[in-house]
């Protein structure tokens, strides 16, 4: 039986992909990332099938983030996310793990591209740094998330 902390696989499907996917199984309830709340301004372009829009970022972690939308998503619905903040562009693709129409929708990372990891990690600590949260894992500890946390996929 697996533990409630992150669960890794180490396969390469392709060695040429530029992509990296999260796998998480979390306890219901806990978080394996603190959130940071977000200033004005902060935004991300989402497209999702033939739907797409730019929204608020309202929080964000190394494991998601939630977006102020009037109309929500599915639940399960697939997205392709795109920030562009001061640390460079974050390009992403997410899942909805819930939704909240008149508020906005909560979204799981489920693959963030390569190059733009350490943009994300990046950004999280200067958000948090404007916050009362703990700063996400610097240094040598990212390339223990990155180790533990990513697994390459092919497009």
């Amino acid at each position: 039986m697996a533990s409630f902390h992150e669960l890794v696989s180490k396969q390469t499907t392709d060695m040429h992909s530029d992509n990296y996917i999260f796998q998480h199984r979390i306890a219901p309830g806990r978080r394996r990332y603190k959130r940071v709340e977000t200033p004005q301004g902060v935004s991300v372009y989402w497209a999702c099938q033939k739907l797409e829009d730019t929204a608020r970022v309202r929080d964000l972690s190394l494991g998601g983030l939630f977006v102020a939308a009037q109309e929500a998503l599915a639940v399960g619905a697939t997205l392709k996310l795109d920030f562009l903040v001061q640390e460079g562009t974050i390009r992403a693709a997410g899942v909805v793990r819930h939704a909240e129409p008149g508020r906005g929708m909560g979204l799981k990372f489920r693959s963030v591209r390569g190059e733009d990891l350490q943009h994300l990690v990046e950004l999280v600590n200067r958000l948090s740094a404007l916050s009362s949260f703990q700063p996400a894992q610097e240094g040598k500890q990212n390339d223990r998330i990155r180790s533990r946390c990513l697994t390459r996929f092919s497009k």
